[in-house]
């Protein structure tokens, strides 16, 4: 087993923060080391500065850590740090933590279009960290990098389509309608008056972000390994709205395939076989199966199904024809565990596998 090393969170007050607490509070190789957040939390012990709203308490072995401002400065005792900043001001601080050699992984949107900086999804393009040596070489780094989360509705989906893609070859055509949890909004999040009794037909950015972001974590590194190539011939649909659930985002999919479709028979068999390189590097985050499978013609549900092993795998279900395109499909993820905090924590543990950290 690796030795361990010392983390920081940054945003650690924040709902994607606390659950980078839950989750690394018993790690076996990372050690909660620094809290970071804003000044009006700076100088508090995490338990007088948050706002607790996880259904565990907070761990006992971090409710006294003296929460600080998000300085480089503060943070450089750290091998790693998790970044749960929202975008408005993610994007200096993780650039300072870079600069002082630190590895980031960010679950903001600031620098997952940027052409050296991998977007990655840890059950689906863990080849995409093979650009990080000419990442450093770029910022002029030794041991630093920065790796960012996909949109969290984002991550859900590319985790079926890569099997189907692996198995199938290229999709011509995704069209993607998800219904989000109202997590995803953050704290305190979508005022109860829009919330109840609705569901609110739009999130801002939200489409632009699944419309992009499949092309570059689906497609490939190039070929010199100093950035990415996306695919080129796949258009993705997107439209996101919000409904009153609390954790889970559930996805409606219909796909086209470049080269003629599969039967239905076969789409689920080659989903219960997926298998990504997480668990084959033995990472301790990984589930046991990236994809669960349910035949159950009212499956996936975001209530019954978001815990399923341990909020880190996709459910799909409901696979059968589509009578416009050629296969559609209902998939659950996790939003702020795969889709989140989760993916960063897998994430880490695949870089410390591969000795990256």
């Amino acid at each position: 087993m690796s030795s361990p090393k010392k983390v920081g969170i940054l945003g650690a007050t924040g709902t994607v923060g606390q659950r980078f607490i839950l989750l690394l509070a018993e790690h076996p190789i990372f050690t909660i080391h620094a809290l970071g957040a804003s000044s009006r939390s700076a100088g508090k012990a995490y338990k007088q500065a948050v706002r607790w709203k996880q259904s565990r308490p907070i761990p006992n072995n971090v409710a006294d850590i003296v929460v600080t401002a998000c300085d480089a400065e503060l943070f450089k005792d750290c091998d790693v740090v998790f970044s749960g900043l929202d975008a408005d001001v993610a994007g200096d601080i993780e650039m300072a933590m870079l600069k002082q050699d630190i590895a980031v992984f960010s679950n903001a949107k600031n620098y997952r279009r940027d052409p050296v900086v991998p977007l990655i999804v840890p059950t689906v393009n863990s080849s995409h960290f093979d650009v990080i040596a000419h990442q450093r070489k770029v910022h002029n780094l030794k041991k630093g990098f920065l790796i960012t989360n996909a949109n969290c509705s984002t991550t859900g989906l590319v985790v079926p389509l890569k099997a189907l893609q692996d198995a199938f070859g290229p999709m011509s055509h995704i069209i993607v309608n998800t219904q989000q949890a109202i997590s995803g909004a953050g704290y305190p999040g979508v005022p109860s008056l829009d919330i109840l009794d609705n569901v609110v037909p739009h999130i801002g950015g939200e489409e632009e972000k699944m419309e992009w972001e499949v092309g570059k974590i689906i497609g490939d590194v190039n070929a010199d390994a100093t950035g990415f190539a996306m695919l080129e011939n796949t258009i993705v649909s997107a439209t996101c709205t919000r409904v009153p659930v609390l954790d889970g985002h559930l996805e409606s999919v219909s796909v086209k395939f470049a080269n003629g479709a599969p039967t239905v028979e076969q789409v689920y068999e080659v989903l219960e076989k997926y298998t990504s390189d997480a668990e084959k590097l033995g990472c301790h985050s990984a589930p046991e199966q990236p994809i669960v499978v349910t035949y159950d013609a009212d499956r996936p549900q975001p209530r019954l199904d978001r815990e399923n092993l341990k909020g880190q795998t996709v459910t799909v279900g409901r696979v059968r024809t589509c009578p416009v395109l050629d296969i559609k499909f209902m998939l659950l993820i996790h939003n702020t565990v795969l889709g989140a905090a989760g993916s960063s924590v897998l994430n880490a543990e695949i870089a410390v596998a591969k000795g990256l950290i």
